[in-house]
């Protein structure tokens, strides 16, 4: 760390820009926990490719460490209340164990779920989002914003059906997930034409990247209903590479940073969103630290906002 960032406030921490660390969700008392999780479901070719992304990410908050209190004009104003964001650290992972690794983030969300706390989790492959999105069962009927490069409708790869490919399609057999919107697919992915109209016919709502280039994100905030209970599933591939190359599959067309604020601020001025989990941040494919930094921008924003939250 060097002169001039430690003239700016950073400094050597361990939890997301310096955040009180919870070393036992029993205890939560905090709005919104952060936790990390590397991988849940590796596919036997790949491994835990996204393995250290969440450190990554804490890492690219640390210049913003000493400036809590100050002034975000992201936002407009002060971040969020003190002590209204704790950070829980990484869940033990394991790529030879992807049961489990599923149980561990289950239980992870669940128990910030019923401390009444907004999870908030960091990947680490897509994966982690199915346990993610099955601890909300039971809990009410929700909306899933997706935004991600991919649709992620694949029923199964490598006869894995619990991998990065198939998240969406999974989580439309959840009873308690009641819509989807998909933002921001754009390229060419793993997608083929059934798994496309498999979507379709589910009720998947799509807006595609190049939608949002041109007419910008309002139709993609009309699709999520007012006053919803929403889980938010970010996949850090939404945002175009020339912002974020710390992806597996840079794909030219991506979200802006002000795009995606931009869609997250009006889902969180009309509805409630409940969880977040923000996945597949490859730190080995970073280009001095600017996906990080972008990463780190944009979850400071966003704790933001649902810290403003009714």
């Amino acid at each position: 760390m060097g002169g001039l960032g430690r003239m700016f406030g950073a400094r050597d921490v361990d939890t997301f820009m310096g955040v009180p660390k919870c070393r036992d969700l029993s205890r939560l008392k905090a709005k919104v926990s952060i936790l990390g999780a590397d991988c849940a479901t590796p596919y036997r070719t790949a491994g835990a490719y996204c393995a250290g992304g969440p450190q990554a990410i804490r890492a690219g908050a640390a210049d913003f460490a000493a400036n809590l209190g100050h002034v975000n004009f992201d936002l407009g104003g002060v971040g969020w209340p003190e002590d209204a964001v704790w950070d829980a650290g990484d869940l033990e992972q394991d790529a030879e164990d992807a049961a489990g690794n599923r149980a561990r983030i289950f239980g992870g969300v669940s128990q910030c779920l019923d401390r009444g706390a907004i999870p908030l989790l960091l990947g680490g492959d897509d994966s982690v989002t199915i346990p993610a999105l099955e601890a909300f069962g039971a809990r009410g009927t929700y909306t899933i914003l997706q935004v991600d490069a991919h649709i992620d409708w694949r029923d199964e790869v490598q006869e894995e059906q619990l991998g990065l490919s198939s998240v969406m399609r999974r989580a439309s057999e959840m009873e308690h997930i009641g819509r989807i919107v998909q933002v921001g697919q754009r390229g060419v992915g793993s997608a083929r034409p059934g798994d496309l109209k498999a979507a379709i016919d589910w009720g998947v709502e799509f807006v595609p990247g190049g939608e949002v280039a041109r007419d910008g994100v309002a139709r993609a905030v009309d699709l999520v209903p007012a006053r919803s209970d929403v889980i938010v599933c970010f996949d850090f591939d939404a945002l175009d590479p020339s912002i974020m190359p710390a992806v597996i599959a840079r794909t030219a067309g991506g979200l802006r940073y002000w795009q995606a604020l931009e869609l997250l601020a009006g889902v969180a001025s009309k509805a409630r969103i409940r969880g977040l989990v923000f996945t597949e941040f490859m730190a080995e494919r970073d280009i001095d630290g600017m996906g990080a930094a972008t990463a780190a921008q944009l979850l400071i924003s966003t704790l933001g906002l649902v810290c403003r939250q009714n």
